[in-house]
């Protein structure tokens, strides 16, 4: 038995020297060795002896009964395992494989549907594969039908199946993300039955939705513009005013450090839909809708100066912006817009980012008995107005043109005649442009903001247009009639033109419209008609 003990202890030494590790970059020497068998096992290699040492017992405490003590065992250090790591040359260590890339798709997809839709967006950013599942219609039809799907009611069970194989159909049909898009576009509240419905509401005197004013504020619609200078530095404007009329609205933006125009190199604007939070200092989200973007060329070539005070000039490059710049240095000040309310909900709203808006096109029935169809029947709306007051607002009825007046490529339609005395219309005040921005405010005279609504024989608008326009002096053309000085506003774009002309009546101090005429081009009409004038 003691024999059995010594070799079970003489084996257990020889494995400790054979294992034991190296110390300050050199091996153990035998003297070393000797002292760490002897403090581990109890007793010297040279020592024949096989008794097993004697282990000290622990102390008796005073209070407490002794008892009797198990003796420790010897602690054996646990051999090293070696790992792999990036050595002084740079290797890379070997990566595991990737279980996950291959899994077949239908269990990853399983998978993913478990998740909520946060975290189904978010996944999507990882690599290309996650990405497409990501975007799969079947899962987003799914939680777009458990989320916001109709209350379901007690349907046969044949029913049921014909009409899961239906909306299987429909499923796959849509293009790739379009229940995902569907999805957020509900939860960011595009409620777009409800706001459609509201539309309809047609007022017969505009011809216009009687409920866009609502539908923009209660949808929290507000416009946003992104520009970036030569440089490639960008940055974004929220508005800061907005004056509605009865069919337009003009947005200003004047906060922020603007960039100089001469070093413009891009101007978007957006529709942005935002989103209610309860603390005022996070940053809000929306849904972006793209509205209108201009390059370099097209804000360099297009720029007209409209008018000037002592401390801006106001130069209009697109038929519904203008932009207010500080005289001598050619920074800019503020930026102004005018948008009509024609579809003015589904250009805010139903874009995207990348993508506008895309308007459908509403032909009227083709009248084959009616040779003159596209010549008679217009009705004009055409309102005067700046940021603060309305200038002018004249309804006119029944306009027509005869084929003898369709010369030049456009339809002429005499909206108030010159040698018609009954039919000039006195304007409320005078024609300035109010302006404001950060800490400077003043006006602008002789501009203003036109919105014209022309609709045809069937009441549906036709040319709208709403847009800053400039009043100039015009003596070549006097009028018999009055004494004052002559006026002139005119407009012209690729659909039509509008001339206006006007007389100042100091007695009175006050303007008089004694001469309105639009002009229709008669491509627009062909096209819309279906004839060949």
């Amino acid at each position: 038995m003691a024999i059995g003990r010594g070799q079970l202890f003489r084996s257990f030494r020889e494995g400790l020297l054979k294992n034991a590790p190296p110390t300050e970059g050199r091996g153990p020497t035998g003297k070393e060795n000797s002292r760490l068998c002897e403090k581990i096992t109890g007793f010297s290699p040279g020592t024949q002896s096989v008794e097993p040492p004697t282990l000290p017992q622990k102390k008796k405490r005073k209070k407490k009964a002794a008892k009797a003590t198990v003796p420790c065992q010897p602690v054996v250090p646990l051999p090293r395992v070696p790992t792999k790591s990036i050595g002084h040359a740079g290797k890379p260590a070997e990566c595991t494989p990737n279980h996950i890339e291959r899994m077949p798709p239908e269990i990853l997809l399983k998978i993913l549907s478990y998740l909520d839709a946060l975290s189904l967006f978010s996944i999507g950013f990882i690599n290309k594969r996650f990405y497409e599942m990501a975007h799969n219609n079947g899962m987003w039809h799914k939680m777009y039908s458990a989320e916001y799907g109709h209350s379901m009611k007690w349907r046969p069970k044949r029913l049921d199946e014909v009409l899961d194989k239906l909306s299987t159909v429909v499923v796959q049909e849509r293009p790739e993300g379009y229940w995902r898009r569907l999805y957020f576009r509900t939860m960011a509240g595009f409620n777009e039955t409800k706001w459609r419905k509201e539309l309809k509401d047609i007022n017969p005197f505009t011809g216009l939705p009687s409920q866009t004013e609502r539908i923009l504020r209660s949808q929290r619609v507000t416009w946003e513009i992104t520009v970036s200078d030569k440089w490639g530095l960008e940055g974004t404007f929220e508005q800061s005013r907005a004056y509605f009329s009865d069919s337009s609205v003009t947005v200003c933006w004047s906060s922020g450090r603007w960039p100089s125009f001469h070093q413009l190199s891009t101007l978007q604007l957006d529709g942005v839909k935002r989103q209610a939070l309860s603390s005022p200092n996070i940053n809000k989200p929306g849904w972006r809708s793209l509205m209108a973007k201009f390059d370099r060329d097209t804000i360099s070539k297009s720029g007209q100066v409209i008018g000037r005070d002592q401390l801006v000039t106001l130069v209009l490059f697109s038929p519904s912006i203008v932009i207010g710049v500080w005289r001598g240095r050619w920074s800019i000040a503020f930026v102004m817009a005018s948008f009509h309310y024609h579809r003015l909900v589904e250009r805010s709203l139903l874009g995207t980012s990348m993508c506008p808006y895309s308007m459908p096109e509403n032909k009227p029935p083709f009248d084959d008995a009616d040779p003159d169809s596209g010549l008679h029947g217009y009705t004009l709306r055409i309102i005067l107005h700046n940021t603060v007051t309305q200038i002018m607002a004249g309804h006119f009825s029944q306009l027509y043109c005869s084929k003898s007046q369709v010369h030049g490529g456009f339809i002429q339609l005499n909206v108030i005649n010159r040698g018609s005395l009954s039919q000039h219309t006195p304007l409320s005040g005078r024609i300035s442009l109010p302006w404001k921005c950060e800490a400077l405010e003043g006006t602008v005279e002789n501009c203003c903001m036109m919105s014209l609504t022309l609709m045809d024989e069937y009441q549906n608008p036709f040319w709208c247009v709403s847009t800053p326009v400039s009043m100039a002096l015009n003596n070549k053309e006097p009028s018999n009639d009055y004494e004052g000085q002559h006026f002139l506003i005119k407009y012209q774009d690729a659909e039509g033109k509008v001339r206006m002309d006007l007389v100042w009546l100091e007695e009175q101090r006050q303007y008089f419209l004694i001469n309105l005429v639009v002009f229709i081009a008669t491509a627009k009409v062909n096209k819309h008609f279906g004839r060949a004038y």
